[in-house]
């Protein structure tokens, strides 16, 4: 089975590159973050068209998720249970479905910001209730995985230049300990430190030719459990996908598992 994660960055501008993407890769699942649409402007005809069926939590603003699956689409959750709201309403950041016999969940952890924003305190209280979710989650025999765009970069060796960063949000040290907490809960960073790439970043800014530099973050991250991290035979950050014009500035990555 192959379960992919890619913040797209608006699935309106991408939507030509998605569905050339899941015809090439072919996942049997992906998680999408960053949809920037509704659940009911969500290209639903197009991707069914190709096999996959759609959960689809979006409200039209900046954020929005999604699991896009065609092994079946079974006990979905839209939203994060106990989660925290922001200015009056809890955003559509989290969405979980079983398919296929894993269960995964696709979340877009708030960006926080800056350090000291009311949106960075949000983002650790996002965070823990991502955390208590996980503990009702992990336990079992079923393969269960946080897929996404975390907006935190685990260690300085997931960042081209931590000095660049300091005193920024994606790296403090309450962002990592929120990170290592919802490890503790049971789950494991499945990505391996030797990929393709020395620095196997997934994304890149806009700004500054920072994608031919590989100036980049990793913050797209894929956290399983142990039936989970037990099936992982292969894993990689198609950077591919990352190039030409109209690209997202994440890249998607990969895992595939032997179940």
């Amino acid at each position: 089975m192959r379960i992919a994660t890619w913040n797209v960055n608006s699935v309106g501008a991408r939507l030509p590159r998605l569905l050339e993407w899941l015809e090439s890769s072919g996942p049997d699942v992906i998680c999408l973050q960053e949809l920037k649409c509704s659940a009911e402007a969500f290209p639903s005809a197009e991707v069914k068209a190709l096999g996959y069926e759609s959960l689809v939590n979006g409200d039209g603003r900046w954020n929005g998720v999604a699991v896009l699956s065609r092994v079946g689409l079974a006990d979905t959750v839209i939203g994060l249970p106990e989660g925290p709201a922001y200015d009056g309403g809890q955003e559509s950041r989290a969405a979980a479905a079983t398919c296929g016999g894993v269960r995964v969940w696709s979340v877009y952890v708030p960006n926080g910001r800056e350090v000291g924003h009311p949106h960075y305190d949000y983002k650790l209280q996002w965070l823990e209730a991502l955390r208590r979710t996980a503990r009702h989650e992990v336990s079992g025999d079923l393969p269960f995985a946080i897929l996404g765009d975390y907006n935190i970069a685990p260690t300085d060796e997931d960042v081209y230049d931590r000095s660049v960063f300091e005193g920024s949000t994606h790296v403090t040290e309450p962002e990592r300990a929120a990170l290592k907490a919802l490890r503790q809960e049971g789950l494991s960073d499945v990505m391996p430190r030797a990929l393709k790439y020395d620095h196997p970043y997934t994304y890149w800014d806009y700004r500054q030719l920072c994608f031919p530099k590989n100036r980049g973050m990793r913050i797209d991250l894929v956290y399983g459990n142990a039936p989970f991290a037990a099936a992982v035979k292969d894993s990689y950050v198609d950077r591919e996908a990352r190039k030409g014009k109209g690209a997202s500035d994440h890249a998607p990555v990969v895992v595939d598992l032997d179940i």
